[in-house]
């Protein structure tokens, strides 16, 4: 006779953790916490106060309410100018960079010829900061040994192209579009590679045509790539300075929010408590445009 099987052993309560387990945990979660709010929120609470202060960095810490804040809106030339510069910014990347990164990508996945080739040349600049594409404008706008110039033959009557407020910041606008379109090709081509073939198929049988079918079918799909890449042009926007600064330290029509800030925190004036007031007011436009994206494309992802 075989033995009767053994009766199953019950169901097993919560596991509790040993020490070591508690021990590990705290490392491995404690450590990147504390790290996250020395690091960031520390800071940002610390702005945000001395905001509301007149401090050097030296001397007694003064506090003046809102008069930072009042001083900014009405009484400092620069800040105006650095808001329209950074909503242009946010403009040019998102209407312009964006779709034309995503024209790439559309490209790229049809499988043209040598595309590893153009997708290597279209992502390189994506490696390169944007203080070494700042050099780069430097070499081709150049008002007297500019390649521009060069190649339209206005040796004679050069144009400055970054010496003119009028022009420099649109020809910055079209460096800084250089590095984020190929980013957004890569984002974009990782997202078509992920589509299910048989949504394609599907379309074409009903009688869409490939514009219909990638409309109406293709892009919808691309919401999660859509969210991020959104996310990323807002981001690269509003924390532009490295590439104006290379140029001409943000000055004479490429002011921006964040050398603005540096003026004033590290600058000859050390102004730490106006130069918080103008990173707070960067931190909150940044969250706005941030979670006002978000909600709408979480709202969008429920209804379908």
């Amino acid at each position: 006779m075989r033995p009767a099987p053994r009766a199953r052993a019950g169901r097993r309560g919560p596991r509790r953790f040993t020490r070591r387990d508690l021990a590990v945990l705290g490392v491995l979660l404690g450590l990147p916490v504390l790290l996250d709010l020395a690091i960031v929120w520390g800071p940002t609470l610390a702005s945000i106060g001395l905001s509301f202060t007149s401090w050097d960095g030296l001397g007694e810490i003064r506090w003046v309410g809102g008069k930072n804040y009042a001083t900014l809106f009405t009484d400092y030339p620069q800040f105006w100018p650095a808001v329209r510069n950074n909503l242009l910014w946010l403009g040019f990347l998102g209407l312009v960079a964006t779709p034309f990164g995503l024209f790439l990508a559309v490209l790229l996945d049809r499988g043209v010829r040598f595309s590893r080739f153009y997708q290597s040349t279209l992502y390189m600049p994506v490696v390169l900061s944007l203080a070494i594409v700042g050099f780069i404008a430097q070499l081709v706008f150049s008002r007297d040994q500019g390649a521009l110039n060069a190649v339209l033959a206005n040796q004679d009557h050069p144009v400055d192209w970054l010496g003119d407020p009028d022009l420099n910041i649109w020809m910055v606008l079209i460096a800084a579009a250089w590095r984020h379109t190929g980013y957004v090709m890569i984002l974009y081509l990782a997202g078509l590679k992920s589509v299910d073939a048989s949504l394609k198929e599907a379309a074409a049988i009903d009688g869409a045509s490939e514009r219909q079918t990638f409309f109406r079918v293709v892009f919808p799909t691309l919401r999660p790539v859509n969210v991020i890449v959104g996310v990323i042009t807002v981001i690269e926007a509003l924390r532009a300075f490295d590439i104006v600064y290379a140029i001409n330290h943000g000055r004479n029509g490429l002011e921006l929010l964040s050398v603005l800030v540096t003026d004033n925190i590290i600058g000859e004036a050390s102004r730490i408590g106006f130069g918080s007031a103008i990173a707070v007011v960067l931190l909150t436009v940044s969250l706005g445009f941030i979670a006002t994206y978000l909600v709408q494309e979480l709202r969008g992802e429920k209804q379908t």
